[in-house]
């Protein structure tokens, strides 16, 4: 007698299941599949009940017709995860895409009013209605593309009531997308047009009021700071993010992504679940992350956004036993991209990883970067059922085939996704 299940996912060329062991991988392990040929996955609640040879799974577990999908040799993976993204803004930003395309750096940019202080005027002045119908909008192309868990930052609000107002966005946004958001809390993205003559005002007001109604009101799970020469220095940073940690906050830091003025040393010292950018960190800066145990989270997409033909030490990072994550930067200014597959692709072209690295690098180490590792980013039972299934021979197709979705099905919480985006109305709202 089969046991009845919600879903069958079988016949399937390959499946990528990123082996047993709990934990992000680092190192040699960081390439480690845990490849099935030929195999099946089978759920049930949401959560996965069984993978292995079709045959084997075929034989023990039956779904609905209308819930056994033929993945006809295709490849059935976990949803990528995407650590790190600034998805909840107003507006866009092309303009200074053609700035850049100019000569002008994004830095020199920023310094003229342009940048992060720009999206924030954007944001204060637009509707609720305009700022969550244009990041569904994003949530819905990124799902496309395979994502099902997305990091999601404030930090285009720059004061107290818009900061917990664009916290309690990223909530609702959460509660009407298949995808499930992390948040996280980024008051430190910028110092505001208003605090801009006295920058230690504005970090005294994160540290005594922002982030006491942050914890108090809020869901937000994390703490990011732009940690960078001209936006928050280190000994700023220490003060924001310290309090963050009293307060019951995970960390998370932009570090290092210009210039190594010791963001990636701070995050080490603090055992921050993770660091990211870090174009410019030195070796140093790199030991203390893995001695720290922190998931260093690569941009890759930024980089190319911004024409800097400057990376992450990706291929450093793994030598070192330093585990990696991918990320897609999702914002505005630098990095609009919403693609992991491109990320990917990018990881493999620009920072030296494996097409199986980057694949474990946004599924399984993604998912530990945003704490979430336990519950998702592999392909086991009892994790939580979030599937990509690709019209692709091999995985390598995703960074192979540049540009494009392979996605066929998207599975999340055990529910079978078109992943085709709906018709939304206009952004302009």
């Amino acid at each position: 007698m089969k046991e009845a299940v919600d879903l069958l996912v079988h016949n399937a060329g390959q499946v990528v299941t990123m082996g047993d062991e709990a934990g992000p991988r680092r190192g040699s392990a960081q390439s480690n599949l845990g490849l099935i040929a030929n195999g099946a996955v089978a759920v049930k609640d949401g959560r996965i009940v069984a993978v292995g040879p079709d045959a084997d799974i075929r034989s023990a577990f039956e779904a609905p017709a209308e819930q056994t999908v033929d993945a006809d040799k295709g490849v059935v993976l976990p949803g990528f995860t995407d650590p790190h993204t600034h998805l909840l803004f107003s507006g866009t930003r092309e303009h200074e895409f053609e700035m850049r395309c100019q000569g002008k750096t994004y830095m020199e940019i920023a310094a003229e009013g342009g940048g992060i202080r720009s999206s924030v005027r954007s944001f204060r002045t637009a509707s609720d209605e305009a700022i969550v119908g244009q990041s569904l909008r994003r949530l819905d192309r990124m799902l496309s593309y395979g994502t099902t868990t997305v990091e999601v930052k404030s930090g285009y609000a720059l004061s107290t009531e818009q900061e917990l107002r664009a916290l309690r966005l990223i909530d609702e946004l959460d509660a009407s997308h298949p995808c499930d958001l992390v948040p996280t809390f980024l008051g430190a993205h910028e110092f505001p047009d208003e605090h801009r003559a006295d920058p230690e005002a504005y970090v005294r007001i994160l540290t005594d009021e922002m982030l006491p109604r942050v914890a108090e009101e809020t869901r937000a799970r994390f703490c990011d700071v732009f940690c960078e020469k001209g936006v928050f220095d280190l000994e700023q940073t220490r003060r924001v993010v310290t309090k963050a940690q009293s307060l019951g906050l995970r960390l998370k830091l932009h570090a290092d992504e210009f210039e190594p003025i010791g963001g990636a040393e701070l995050a080490g010292e603090l055992h921050a679940t993770s660091a990211d950018h870090l174009l410019a960190s030195t070796d140093h800066g790199l030991e203390a992350l893995r001695a720290g145990g922190v998931i260093a989270v690569c941009l890759p997409g930024t980089s190319f956004s911004l024409g800097k033909h400057v990376y992450a030490r990706g291929r450093k990072m793994i030598e070192m036993g330093i585990p990696v994550a991918l990320a897609s930067d999702c914002n505005p200014g630098s990095s609009m991209v919403d693609s992991m597959p491109l990320v990917l692709a990018l990881a493999c072209l620009e920072i030296g990883l494996t097409p199986a690295e980057a694949v474990v690098g946004a599924t399984v180490n993604s998912a530990y970067a945003v704490g979430e590792g336990d519950d998702r980013g592999r392909i086991a039972p009892g994790l939580r059922a979030d599937l990509q299934i690709l019209d692709a021979p091999s995985y390598v197709s995703l960074v192979y085939h540049l540009g494009g979705s392979h996605v066929r099905w998207v599975v999340k919480d055990g529910r079978l996704l078109d992943p085709t985006p709906p018709r939304r109305p206009s952004f302009r709202a």
